[in-house]
């Protein structure tokens, strides 16, 4: 069972097979959940909104249309849920722009590798949500463009456009960081 495909598995699993779930399950559930995690930064809320994302899937598995790919399928339910959350909830305050000000360190000095970490995640928390969604799916899930722009509604164009615009906003942060190696 574990040699099959995820779209192979789907159907399978829409067909009963306990099995076939299981091995999607394992297979997908550490990305799904980082990327819940990294959208919403809160772990009780990533855990609520990852388990949440689960009951979605199967409750739609006889939806499920073995064309489409299955990881497109399961973010896009997955980033549906948590967009719904976000719609849900009430912003505490507007995000001033002095608020978002670099006040840190030019790149020339030298810091630890650990607080470089702790400003790029800091610097992804502060992209706007669209832009740090597509980072996201990016980075945690290695999608494509095109099935981040299925994922997310949009088109490839725009994908394109926010993944390019948050790369700028974190190099801007993070100064020489080579952010485009990995994308």
């Amino acid at each position: 069972m574990r040699d099959r495909s995820d779209e192979q598995l789907m159907k399978t699993y829409a067909g009963g097979s306990m099995e076939a779930f299981e091995v999607l399950y394992e297979r997908h559930r550490g990305t799904l959940y980082r990327y819940i995690l990294r959208l919403v930064g809160n772990p009780a809320t990533a855990n609520d909104l990852y388990q949440g994302s689960w009951e979605k899937i199967i409750k739609a598995r006889g939806r499920y249309k073995d064309t489409a790919p299955f990881k497109a399928w399961m973010y896009r339910i997955a980033h549906n849920h948590v967009m719904d959350h976000f719609r849900r909830e009430q912003p505490v305050e507007d995000t001033q722009a002095e608020d978002m000000a670099d006040n840190q360190a030019g790149p020339v000095e030298r810091i630890s590798v650990e607080k470089r970490q702790q400003q790029l995640v800091t610097a992804i928390e502060k992209l706007p949500p669209e832009q740090k969604d597509t980072l996201m799916l990016k980075l945690e899930s290695g999608l494509d463009l095109q099935t981040i722009a299925d994922v997310t509604g949009v088109n490839r164009e725009t994908a394109k456009s926010r993944l390019r615009y948050a790369v700028k906003k974190l190099r801007q942060v993070m100064g020489s960081l080579e952010l485009s190696q990995e994308l």
